[in-house]
């Protein structure tokens, strides 16, 4: 099914029929496999004096997809939560369920459900996950050939502490497990703690954090230390206790892979340092940092050729006369010009002179210009440069900057 993507239209207009003849369980059904089909990572459920509005968030951006008159809207939100195991007669309160085996095209993918009461009545957002077998080469995430190589020596480091960072939805828990697979050998040791468990690494022992018995990050991490491990996947690290645990572990032996919410690479540093870790452990025990964010590709099919105005190009960087490429919208992709996502990535290594302007407390903007003047790719300049392949857009380009402004 997922060979043949329906386009947005045709999607409303089987919805909208399925309706007509006053089905919504069967909506409800339809919305969910049609979810996946499209690649959509969430779908967003809200409700509207109208009834309900139905979106999928798809490369990243939210699409309409179609309204759900009121007199169905009970219903179709009935049936999800049915599916989901959540108490249909609540709607005061919010709940969260899930629906374990949406099958698609034989694979069992699982869907994350939460309820939030409104002012109109109740939303659902459902969270679409992976397959739970399916995993990124780490040549197809979008790293360019230098930053690969520096990903490559951080995995063949014995012990320390590597991390990938970036704002909520930038891919990092892809990254993460992209790494973990290559690490995942037969003579090693490899546990990982997820809150959730979203892909299966065979042969490693992964743990899922559980909260309401006191399982937290930082509790399953101590017991995982004694468990005599060789590399540890931790999900994200989100507190000062799990933070202290983590590099305590890189300092003696294991290897320690693990997400963090930061804008930049130097700015995991501040986060860490907030978190109370000492410099000087940090210092020791940090092997890398990956910063990344997710741009959307240009559509492959539907796209033209043209080179921006000096002005642009003087702006954002890219050489006069650059030819660049930009989307035409069409239904095959949501009138937006773009298919997919890819990554654009900043690798800092912990070398001599970083590790040690980070022992010093050197600031955050110093360390930062240490790991340029040894050869850092900023992500900008990553960004750039898939502008200049011909991969995405000046506009995500622009995108990317406007952020990274905030993060400096």
């Amino acid at each position: 099914m997922s060979g043949s993507r329906i386009p947005n239209t045709a999607l409303a207009a089987e919805l909208t029929e399925l309706l007509t003849v006053v089905d919504p369980y069967a909506v409800a059904d339809v919305i969910l496999r049609r979810a996946f089909d499209h690649r959509a990572t969430d779908v967003h459920l809200d409700p509207t004096p109208a009834g309900l509005r139905v979106r999928f968030r798809v490369d990243g951006r939210l699409q309409d997809i179609v309204p759900i008159p009121a007199a169905a809207r009970n219903n179709v939100l009935s049936r999800i939560k049915v599916r989901a195991g959540m108490d249909i007669t609540e709607r005061r309160v919010p709940q969260d369920g899930h629906i374990s085996a949406e099958e698609v095209d034989g694979i069992a993918r699982s869907i994350r459900v939460s309820s939030l009461p409104t002012i109109y009545g109740e939303r659902l957002a459902l969270r679409m996950m992976p397959d739970p077998e399916e995993f990124s080469r780490l040549d197809d995430l979008g790293l360019f050939d230098n930053q690969l190589d520096m990903v490559q020596s951080l995995l063949s480091c014995p012990y320390g502490l590597v991390l990938i960072v970036g704002p909520v939805g930038a891919g990092k828990s892809t990254t993460l497990f992209s790494l973990l697979r290559e690490l995942n050998l037969p003579d090693r040791s490899l546990v990982t703690i997820e809150d959730p468990v979203e892909r299966l690494l065979p042969g490693a022992n992964q743990i899922q954090v559980q909260s309401k018995t006191g399982l937290s990050f930082a509790v399953a991490l101590r017991g995982v230390l004694r468990q005599d491990p060789d590399i540890l996947g931790i999900g994200e690290i989100r507190d000062a206790e799990t933070a202290a645990i983590a590099c305590q572990a890189a300092m003696t032996g294991v290897l320690v892979l693990s997400t963090l919410h930061a804008g930049s690479a130097v700015s995991a540093l501040a986060v860490l340092r907030q978190f109370g870790v000492h410099p000087t452990v940090l210092g020791d025990g940090l092997r890398g940092i990956v910063s990344q964010r997710l741009v959307r590709r240009v559509c492959a099919d539907a796209r033209e050729e043209y080179v921006p105005d000096d002005e642009t190009c003087h702006r954002l960087g890219l050489p006069r006369g650059q030819t660049t490429v930009r989307g035409i919208p069409a239904d095959s992709n949501f009138q937006t010009g773009y298919m997919g996502r890819i990554g654009v990535f900043e690798t800092l290594p912990a070398t001599f002179a970083v590790r040690d302007a980070i022992g010093r407390h050197a600031s955050t903007d110093t360390i930062r210009q240490i790991a340029i003047d040894e050869g850092m790719v900023t992500l900008e300049d990553s960004a750039r440069r898939h502008v200049q392949e011909k991969t995405t857009s000046v506009d995500e380009l622009e995108r990317i900057m406007l952020d990274l402004r905030l993060q400096y």
